[in-house]
């Protein structure tokens, strides 16, 4: 009676996991193919960014003090920061006519946006890093059923067959996971250090502009 229930449920089970064996491999193939986009994007933006450069940031903040808004980003075009930094410095300094609490609350909701913006980035690396292996091992065991079967059978060709696309997606699978690991942490390791330094020039510009408030208050 029970061998009668479960056999339907075996046969259905075998065809739904060997009807995963080419989406697997489709999903393998195309984390292969958008980490080499990912690796071109990552060397565009060694040179695009500046990635080499290093920010004197105590000089920076040196710079600022005394300037008006006109003289403070002149400070920063001429820097070493990234385009990305540069615009956002740039943004806030256009704000500086807002009260000083909504000067503070819009360097705060910049700050927050960039952290945001490099998280999405390396989000998509580390689910790669994730997926991969996964698929790796689903491409694994999917094909060992039938070579277990051919192997019972003596059909050596199919066992042989089966081996060969087990360690194929294997192989694939850690090769993308540690590919998208590699690239990720590079890039955490820009993003974090960027993002210290966004965050210690928009506090110095906050002190500034601030400052310079108070003077026009007591002038007034």
């Amino acid at each position: 009676m029970i061998e009668i229930i479960l056999t339907p449920l075996k046969k259905a089970m075998h065809i739904i996991s060997s009807g995963l064996l080419v989406p697997t491999i489709v999903v393998l193939l195309l984390f292969l193919a958008w980490l080499v986009i990912e690796l071109g994007g990552l060397v565009a933006e060694i040179f695009t960014e500046k990635r080499k450069g290093r920010v004197n940031v105590p000089k920076m903040i040196d710079d600022f003090q005394g300037k008006d808004a006109e003289g403070v980003l002149e400070v920063i075009k001429q820097s070493c920061l990234s385009r990305r930094q540069k615009t956002v410095l740039g943004e806030l300094i256009s704000y500086n006519g807002l009260p000083d609490a909504s000067f503070q609350a819009l360097a705060r909701r910049l700050i927050v946006k960039e952290e945001l913006y490099y998280v999405r980035i390396t989000n998509r690396t580390d689910l790669v890093v994730r997926l991969g292996p996964m698929f790796g091992l689903m491409g694994t065991l999917i094909p060992l059923g039938p070579g277990i079967i051919a192997l019972g059978q003596g059909n050596t060709k199919v066992l042989a067959d089966s081996l060969l696309t087990a360690f194929d997606t294997t192989v694939t699978g850690l090769v993308v996971a540690g590919v998208a690991f590699g690239v990720s942490r590079l890039r955490k390791r820009w993003y974090e250090d960027y993002l210290s330094v966004m965050e210690a020039l928009i506090e110095s510009l906050l002190e500034v502009f601030t400052r310079e408030w108070g003077i026009e208050k007591q002038k007034a």
